[in-house]
């Protein structure tokens, strides 16, 4: 049976290392990348420890002087901070009915997968923790982050479990409500200073999800990776389609100007949910899809330069 694109597999996956490379999600980024334009969070990077309170000395930087301690000790008293050792990073992957879906290259549910595994592979590699929450429909599982290898293969396997569950005939119902009650799981997770990457297409988003992310926001940096199919913008022309939902059929005409244009009235809809994220919550969103060469668009997302060929 040709899976190709349909599913993904955990050789597939691994192999990814390779090519999460020519990017990265540190504080530092390009000119061009989402993350550093004008409604994008700027990455804080990993947190900071509070070390010790000690008598200010010549040199210390002003703005960590104490000034309630100063005051009541008449002598000036600065806060010493230290970097984390390494940053929280979780990927929140969706692989629910829905994602089940493509006309090009992949579904997005490959995409998905493809994009957290590169995002997990380029985390390990700069030294910071990485984790996931894997959904779909109806069950999530939860991978604390760590700084190994191990646990990225954890992440992976997670991935490869969902995607390859995924098919119509199953007896799958899709469940819109689903991402918020994953999301809500997150925030009650992920108190501060965590980098949350969300890969899905958000399917079902709606003003709840807009109240979710901003209170994830608050104290953590967001990154909403909106993975969508070709189809989204333009609709093939044939005088039948059918489509399901897992359970129930429908057959429709998109040759009838009608059912385009309510189609495509749907379909902005669901786009402008997820635009809201960025232009009023300043959540940066990476548009990915599903028409192959995921790293790519990554990179290109990101501002970063293509990657040279190997010769």
């Amino acid at each position: 049976m040709q899976t190709q694109g349909v599913y993904t597999s955990l050789p597939e996956l691994i192999g990814l290392q390779w090519a999460a490379r020519g990017f990265n999600l540190l504080p530092r980024q390009p000119l061009r990348s989402v993350l550093a334009g004008r409604h994008g969070a700027r990455i804080r990077g990993r947190g900071l420890n509070f070390e010790e309170l000690r008598a200010y000395l010549p040199g210390d930087d002003v703005r960590s002087i104490d000034w309630k301690v100063t005051a009541r000790t008449r002598k000036p008293h600065t806060r010493v901070y230290t970097d984390e050792r390494e940053r929280r990073v979780l990927l929140v992957v969706d692989q629910r009915l829905a994602m089940f879906f493509g006309t090009r290259v992949q579904l997005k549910s490959v995409t998905a997968a493809e994009l957290a595994a590169l995002v997990a592979w380029q985390v390990l590699s700069v030294g910071d923790r990485v984790g996931a929450v894997v959904f779909d429909d109806s069950r999530t599982v939860e991978i604390e982050p760590h700084r190994t290898r191990v646990s990225v293969l954890r992440v992976l396997e997670a991935l490869v479990e969902h995607n390859r569950a995924l098919g119509m005939g199953r007896g799958l119902i899709g469940d819109p409500a689903r991402i918020n009650a994953v999301l809500e799981g997150v925030a009650r997770r992920a108190t501060h200073d965590w980098l949350i990457f969300v890969a899905s297409d958000f399917h079902g988003a709606d003003a709840d999800t807009q109240r979710i992310v901003k209170r994830l926001a608050r104290h953590n940096d967001v990154v909403a990776a909106l993975v969508h199919d070709a189809a989204a913008g333009t609709l093939p022309v044939m005088d039948r389609a059918v489509v399901s939902d897992g359970r129930l059929q429908i057959e429709l005409d998109l040759a009838a100007a009608r059912t385009r244009a309510r189609i495509h009235a749907f379909m902005e809809e669901r786009m402008r949910q997820v635009r809201r994220l960025e232009t009023e919550l300043a959540v940066p969103v990476l548009p990915i899809d599903t028409g192959g060469d995921v790293a790519g668009q990554l990179r290109l997302a990101l501002g970063f330069r293509p990657a040279a060929r190997r010769r």
